[in-house]
């Protein structure tokens, strides 16, 4: 099941409970779900019985109760909980997980894009600095992937160089003429240093990765290929998928959607210190060792499919907020979800390739198509090879 399925599934529940007689309030026209945050558990949870509580005059928790009722049984929950105010907490089946990688898979560089122009008009209007050119192109290919129609202008002709080297495009520059039904004033903190030295990718990261109230850290740390830097591990996390795809298909298999743990415990799910501490270890204590790197393996699995999960909520709140940063941080969240499972995904030695290697492929595939489709949207290249 994926987000927006759940989100329907949520108020079809509230639409149950209205029907019924138990709830007497409004039903709203969408219910958000998104990753559980401290405290939470679960897939997903929602906060729509703490909308319905005023409206329904009754208290949060007695509302969730109701709601929880009608969730319970719905195709595709395994299971609900309410924590803290009134949260609902939801775990789905085995088959949400395969869902929301099958429609990634379908939908490529659009999952997470909106499937009808929504019929905001915004205009974009940005002073002749480099930090805001660069953000307010980023913040139009977001906004258009939430629907909306997007012109951008600058104050002043804008700097050749920005579209030369930052690949930066305006599509007016000097006051509006006739200004459109809404329109925003891009004004990041600008950037002390000229960011076209480090090239467009390094250069754009800089400028974006920082919430624009910060300053942006614009040096030759974001050309630096190692862990510590954020843009590399993204970039890389993408050509690794890449590189996944390509040595599964010299051993002859392909990426299916599925479950992608294995019925037995096998060592070589597990990463290589977890192995060599399994065959070093005493027979009561290896087969611990098999346990922990098995639940380790799991949550790892499950923390990329929250990742992946939250992508198109993080799309819409990046065009809410006009906040490009808060797509490049889950980028990051992203990529690090990858690398945590990447070892698992090939069969090592003599093994056969089995279901689970062709499931994990299959998360692997969409993860890159993830990263890739996110970083475009920065107007950042996500390379097969580095």
């Amino acid at each position: 099941m994926t987000p927006v399925e759940l989100s329907r599934t949520v108020l079809r529940a509230v639409r149950r409970a209205v029907d019924a007689g138990e709830l007497v309030a409004p039903v709203p026209e969408r219910a958000q779900v998104a990753p559980p945050g401290p405290g939470g558990r679960g897939d997903y949870a929602t906060n729509v019985a703490l909308q319905l509580a005023r409206p329904a005059g009754r208290p949060p928790q007695e509302v969730a109760r109701i709601l929880r009722a009608h969730l319970a049984d719905a195709e595709g929950v395994a299971g609900v909980d309410i924590t803290g105010p009134g949260f609902l907490n939801i775990t789905l089946d085995g088959s949400g997980a395969q869902a929301l990688v099958a429609e990634i898979l379908r939908r490529g560089a659009r999952y997470g894009f909106v499937d009808e122009p929504t019929g905001d008009v915004v205009q974009l209007h940005h002073p002749r600095e480099v930090r805001a050119a660069v953000t307010a192109q980023a913040v139009a290919r977001i906004l258009r992937s939430q629907g909306a129609l997007v012109r951008t202008s600058c104050a002043d002709e804008p700097d050749p160089a920005w579209a030369a080297v930052l690949g930066v495009s305006v599509d007016a520059h000097g006051t509006p003429a006739a200004p459109a039904p809404l329109k925003v004033n891009v004004r990041p903190v600008p950037a002390v240093q000229d960011p076209t030295p480090l090239g467009r990718d390094a250069a754009r990261w800089a400028l974006l990765h920082p919430a624009s109230h910060d300053h942006p850290r614009v040096t030759a740390d974001h050309l630096v290929q190692r862990e510590t830097n954020p843009l590399f591990r993204v970039r890389y996390a993408h050509a690794r998928t890449r590189a996944l795809t390509r040595n599964a298909a010299a051993l002859g298999f392909t990426s299916a959607p599925g479950d992608v743990q294995d019925n037995a415990t096998h060592l070589v799910d597990i990463d290589a210190d977890a192995r060599t501490r399994a065959r070093t270890a005493a027979p009561g204590d290896a087969r611990d060792v098999r346990i922990e790197a098995d639940a380790a393996l799991i949550e790892a699995h499950a923390a990329l499919i929250a990742a992946l999960a939250a992508h198109p909520p993080t799309l819409a709140t990046a065009a809410r907020h006009r906040a490009p940063d808060r797509l490049a941080r889950h980028l990051v969240v992203t990529a690090d979800a990858v690398l945590g499972i990447q070892h698992a995904v090939l069969p090592l030695g003599d093994e056969k390739p089995s279901a689970a290697h062709r499931a994990r492929l299959a998360l692997a595939e969409a993860a890159g198509t993830v990263l890739a489709g996110g970083l475009s949207l920065l107007g950042i290249d996500a390379p097969e090879h580095l």
